[in-house]
């Protein structure tokens, strides 16, 4: 058998192979530690840094931070201007209102679906369990909380965690509307049904959803199943982390 039946094609795609592997046999996505600093030096790809966070130029930081400020005292203005809403029943139960985090002009943006127990407490999205999760998702691609934006449709906690109501969801879409206008994305992450079915106008599945390839006022939108759902469904890791990985390579061309 000749010694070069296989190529360097094949050898890189066995590396993927077992590099998902990896990510799916620890826990929650979790990547060992050093593994993906030492996965791009494999692939002779300095993404990350010493830190594990992507690599950024000098003049990247610069017009990042020139652009970042008036993004800022946007998105912020129209927060406060937001935040005592009484549009629906939901804003005399609610704790607190919950905006949205992250990056003022990020790439990708996360939408949820609703607020639930400890984001009503603490006012920030995705601090849960389920949060927790998200973010080991997005260190799996590696960004950090702090490179994306992250939502949810609805701004306030519906009453033990129930299903978002029609007419909540409409009373609230509005405001997910300006906020993507103020964070333009380069692409949108559906986090489970309601947020795919409220973005996409579609009553399909999540798993018809998550295999078609759509798009939100002209940017492209990956449906996939909600951080909470993973955590009752460990086996929908993996067709999440392939999602993850089309988000990726949508926003700027990394291949994961």
């Amino acid at each position: 058998m000749s010694d070069d039946i296989y190529s360097h094609d094949d050898a890189r795609a066995v590396y993927r192979v077992i590099k998902d592997l990896k990510l799916f046999e620890g826990q929650y996505f979790i990547l060992p530690e050093g593994l993906a600093i030492d996965a791009n030096k494999a692939e002779d790809r300095p993404l990350l840094d010493d830190n594990n966070e992507l690599r950024v130029s000098d003049s990247e930081k610069t017009r990042h931070n020139q652009d970042g400020i008036s993004d800022f005292l946007e998105i912020d203005a129209f927060r406060e201007k937001i935040c005592g809403c009484l549009n629906c029943e939901l804003g005399n139960t609610r704790r607190n209102f919950v905006f949205g985090s992250g990056c003022h002009d990020a790439d990708i943006m996360f939408v949820g679906e609703a607020p639930g127990e400890e984001e009503d407490r603490t006012g920030e999205p995705f601090v849960g369990p389920a949060g927790e999760l998200l973010n080991k998702i997005i260190q799996a691609m590696h960004l950090s909380r702090n490179d994306v934006y992250v939502c949810n449709i609805l701004k306030c906690r519906p009453p033990n965690n129930r299903d978002p109501r029609n007419a909540e969801i409409e009373n609230c879409e509005p405001y997910l509307v300006r906020q993507i206008e103020l964070i333009r994305p380069r692409v949108i992450c559906a986090l489970g049904r309601f947020a795919a079915q409220t973005l996409l106008r579609s009553n399909e599945s999540m798993g018809r959803l998550r295999l078609a390839t759509h798009s939100y006022k002209g940017i492209p939108v990956v449906a996939t199943y909600h951080p909470a759902a993973l955590l009752r469904n460990p086996q929908w890791k993996r067709p999440t982390w392939e999602d993850m990985k089309k988000v990726r390579r949508l926003c700027d061309g990394v291949e994961l």
